[in-house]
This record gives structure tokens, C-alpha cells and sequence, in this order.
């Protein structure tokens, strides 16, 4: 089993440039791949950012040489039409031909409704667009003049003119057994983010797994790659308050249900900033931290990508480089082994 490493690129939380400048000391530390979030609206309207996802990968693109680049995650459904995401990762294929993911998911109202003024649909309707969306975006890559006639989406003779020689892989984030199903039946990857009840992990993953046995496919082929939220820090104080930034993380989906302004979820979050530290791992002890990384290997996770919530940025990822990093590869080493004997 081969374990790969990744930096989150948060760009609710970050312009486009100090994000590409992070993204590139995260290749030259050693890490193997970036996910970018894919935001129109931030979490926070005061300080939040909300970069194109699209448009910023092609300039990482450039700006990188080794690294993986995914989305972690864009929504194809209502703000952009399939047809235009496939044109935009064909492309994206050619300028870093074997480097480039996919990463799609069901999406959040705040980041669809305001931009289009659409009514929010509810899962089912949801996970059905998503479905659609792939099937045609992989039509798209794979034929010529494509008239698609589906629920959602239509097409008229459409062609994707460049298209990479190594098709770009399609990843889907699920937070429940349903969509985590779809992935198996459907992606070459299957996202998800730490920081849950241990039960929903196993959950997702046996969905994943049954999904891809109903299409008749090798669950192993899959891979399976997670957000893990840790806030690792020499200064423990620090490490703490490094968490405040993403408070509206720790609030429950009651508290968030509906919510689509920026300036109110802001208000809820600051009220609940004893709280931002739970979705996070919290430490200054590098032991600690693999050891709690480690679970998620355990768990069958093989690409874990890391989100450092806190301002500076390049603190994290050179202290996590240095102090976490190097143990964790033996630790990966030692699962994968594990599994192979």
C-alpha cells in the first residue's frame, strides 16, 4: 500500500498568492500532493478569502514541479456546469500531464445559492447531479461530438479539443454512506475529512467498498484520502489558538442549518471559539501527533492530506515537515507492510 502525504491549501482562509507560495514550500519540504478548496463564499466575511479554484491550479500548475494537485472540493453542479469543469481539468491534465485530481462532492448552499441565485436541493437531488455530472464529464474525455440528454445536463455535439494523454482521475468526498457508495461505484478516489465519530469512518469506507463490489469493481484500486485538521505547534498555546480562525468548524449542523452569509456564520463562529479546538488535533508532542495520525492509517486511509489552521503558515509546514513528518513515513512504512504480510 502506498501512503502519500498532502498539504490543504485553504483558500477560505488564504489569497492566491500566499497560497501558491505555501504550496511550493509544501513540495520542497517532501510532501507529495496540495488540495485546494474550492470556495465562492469563505467562513469568515471580515477576514475569509475565496480565490477560483480553476484559475489558481493553473498557476500551481506552473509554479510546482512534482506535487499532485487536487480540488478537495469543487462542486460541478450548479455554479459550474460539468462541460466547463471537463474542459477546465483536460486542460489543467495537459499543463501538468499526470498530476492533476478531480475532487468533486455534493456541495455547501453558502458557496452555490448566492452565486446563482438557484434553489438549494435537497441530498438526494444532490448526490444525483453529482452522478450525472461525472458520467458526463467522463463522456466528454472520452468521446467526440457528445449530445448528452441526462435529468440535470444537456449537451449538443460537444467536444473537449485538449485533452491530456493520462485522463485525469475523478475523486468524490462523502460524508455519509449514500455518496461514500456512489464513490466506490463511480471514482477513482474517495474524500473525506478527520476529526468525526470513529464509527462514521468505518461506515464510509464498507460503503465505499460495497459500491465498488455492485459495479464490479476492485475496492483496492480506490483510494481512499482524508483531511486531517491538525494544529501542530512547538507552543502548545499557540497550537490552541491557531484553531480560532475555523471555529464555525466545531459548531453543530443544527447550528449551521441554512446559514449561507458569511458576516452571520462569522458571528456564530466567535461565539464559539472555546469550541474551535475540537475538530482539530491539538499538539506540540511529535509522538503524539503520529500516534493520532496513525489512526487514520489503521483506518485503511492512504493519502492524508493536512490542514494547519493557523496565520503562519509556513511555521506549520516547516515545524510539521521536521518534527512529525520523518516518523510518520515509518509509521506508513510499517501499515504497509503490516498489510502486506
Amino acid at each position: 500500500m502506498t501512503v502519500r502525504f498532502g498539504y490543504k491549501a485553504s483558500a477560505e482562509q488564504f489569497g492566491p498568492a500566499e497560497l501558491l507560495e505555501f504550496s511550493v514550500l509544501a513540495e520542497r519540504v517532501g510532501l507529495d500532493s496540495v488540495a485546494v478548496s474550492d470556495h465562492f463564499q469563505p467562513w469568515r466575511h471580515s477576514t475569509g478569502h475565496a480565490p477560483n479554484s480553476i484559475a489558481w491550479l493553473g498557476a500551481a500548475a506552473q509554479a510546482t514541479e512534482r506535487v499532485t494537485l487536487a480540488t478537495s472540493v469543487l462542486t460541478p453542479t450548479l455554479r459550474y456546469h460539468p462541460s466547463i469543469v471537463a474542459q477546465a481539468f483536460a486542460t489543467l491534465g495537459c499543463l501538468a500531464p499526470g498530476r492533476v485530481v478531480l475532487g468533486v462532492g455534493t456541495g455547501e448552499a453558502m458557496n452555490e445559492t448566492p452565486a446563482t441565485a438557484a434553489e438549494w436541493p435537497g441530498g438526494k437531488v444532490r448526490r444525483l447531479r453529482l452522478a450525472e455530472s461525472i458520467a458526463l464529464i467522463r463522456q466528454l474525455w472520452n468521446e467526440e461530438r457528445v449530445t448528452f440528454e441526462g435529468n440535470y445536463y444537456n449537451t449538443d455535439c460537444a467536444t473537449i479539443y485538449d485533452r491530456p494523454e493520462q485522463q485525469v482521475p475523478i475523486y468524490v468526498a462523502a460524508s455519509g454512506p449514500l455518496a461514500a457508495k456512489l464513490a466506490g461505484r463511480v471514482a477513482d478516489g474517495f474524500i473525506c475529512t478527520s476529526g468525526k465519530a470513529p464509527d462514521l469512518y468505518d461506515t464510509l469506507l464498507r460503503g465505499v467498498e460495497e459500491g465498488a463490489e455492485t459495479a464490479e469493481r476492485d475496492p483496492a484500486g480506490i483510494e481512499r484520502m482524508i483531511e486531517i485538521k491538525v494544529s501542530y505547534d512547538r507552543d502548545i498555546g499557540r497550537a490552541r489558538e491557531n484553531c480560532h480562525w475555523w471555529a464555525a468548524l466545531a459548531l453543530s449542523p443544527e447550528e449551521k442549518a441554512g446559514i449561507e452569509d458569511p458576516i452571520e456564520l462569522e458571528r456564530l463562529a466567535d461565539a464559539a471559539l472555546d469550541r474551535a479546538h475540537t475538530r482539530f488535533i491539538v499538539t506540540d508532542d511529535p509522538d503524539e501527533c503520529v500516534e493520532r495520525i496513525g489512526d487514520y492509517l489503521d483506518l485503511g486511509f492512504n493519502h492524508l492530506v493536512f490542514h494547519g489552521p493557523g496565520a503562519d503558515q509556513r511555521r506549520f509546514v516547516e515545524q510539521f515537515a521536521a518534527d512529525v513528518l520523518p516518523a510518520l513515513r515509518e509509521r506508513a512504512g510499517s501499515v504497509a507492510e503490516g498489510v502486506l504480510q
